[in-house]
Formats: C-alpha cells, sequence, structure tokens
C-alpha cells in the first residue's frame, strides 16, 4: 500500500489569524472541526496539494515560545509554484515577507519569504529537467 505524508502541522497563536493569511495567499481551507475546550481540527493547503498544513493553535508556554521557530531559523516548508511571478505578487500584496529578490538557481526560480510568525518558507518554481 503505498504511503504519502498527509498533514504537517504548524503552530500559529490563533486559529482564525492562520486561516485568513493561508487562505489570503491562495490555500484553501479544506476543514475547520470544533473538537472542543477550545481546540479545532483546521486543515489548509495549496490548490490540489496532496499534503495539507495542520494548523495547531499552540497551548502552554513551551509550545508559544516556539511559534515561528519549528525549523530552528532554517527554511523548513517548500511551496512550489507553476506560475513563480504571479504567486509572489500575491503573496507579498497578502502579507507574506520576502526576505529576498527572487533568484534564478540550477533547480529553479526561489525566494525566500516569512510567514506573519516567523517560519522561514522558500517559494520555488522548479526549472525543467
Amino acid at each position: 500500500m503505498p504511503r504519502r505524508l498527509a498533514l504537517v502541522s504548524l503552530l500559529v497563536p490563533d486559529y482564525d489569524e492562520a486561516i485568513d493569511f493561508f487562505t489570503g495567499i491562495g490555500f484553501n481551507l479544506l476543514e475547520d472541526t470544533d473538537l472542543g475546550h477550545g481546540k479545532r481540527w483546521v486543515r489548509v493547503a495549496p490548490p490540489d496539494a496532496e499534503t495539507a498544513i495542520l494548523l495547531a493553535q499552540a497551548g502552554g508556554e513551551d509550545q508559544h515560545q516556539n511559534i515561528g521557530n519549528q525549523g530552528g531559523g532554517r527554511v523548513w516548508l517548500f511551496l512550489e509554484t507553476l506560475d513563480f511571478e504571479h504567486d509572489f505578487n500575491r503573496m507579498r500584496d497578502a502579507g507574506a515577507v520576502f526576505e529576498e529578490h527572487p533568484r534564478d538557481e540550477a533547480y529553479g526560480r526561489v525566494a525566500v519569504w516569512r510567514d506573519p510568525w516567523g517560519n522561514r518558507w522558500d517559494l520555488i518554481e522548479f526549472a525543467a529537467m
């Protein structure tokens, strides 16, 4: 039976703030289920993605301290696009903070950006191989 990575959990300070950001940059809200006691099962993903992000509202001091630093300061999330310029502009206009101008590498066009909580991502359009 094939296996796939279904979800990646992302610590956020507030569910609704995170939903607004991700839908603003073009992700779809796949699910928002109330689990009771202030917890929700919230999944977002880019259109047609196989892997989704589970938005996890931080609880407790340890989790709050790690919001925005789950990758230890490194780029740890990679958002692939087929239309770099369109997505770059849309994301920038929606509040994604790009740390650099887009650059061309042997593997494709890329730019590092941060979400509102400080997580570092690559926006990447892979070169045709």
